[in-house]
């Protein structure tokens, strides 16, 4: 019933083409700069994963920690 009343929605517009980035060729200095700051920050982060103690699967323990000590667990 509320077919009638309902106005008709007009057609889309077709979607814009994509745009094509421009392919940059890097010198081999832009190339070594940048690996250096992706290096440095390989560094900061890597300082505050070797903190943590779990991960995706859980906790990331060897078996020589799991063993009990003589003074406690």
């Amino acid at each position: 019933m509320g077919s009638i009343l309902k106005p008709k929605t007009p057609a889309l517009p077709p979607p814009p083409a994509p745009i094509e980035a421009p392919e940059a060729e890097l010198s081999a200095e832009e190339k070594a700069k940048i690996k250096a700051e992706q290096d440095a920050i390989m560094r900061r982060r890597k300082g505050r994963k070797s903190t943590i103690l779990t991960g995706p699967l859980g906790l990331q323990e060897s078996e020589e920690e799991k063993l009990k000590t003589l003074l406690g667990e």
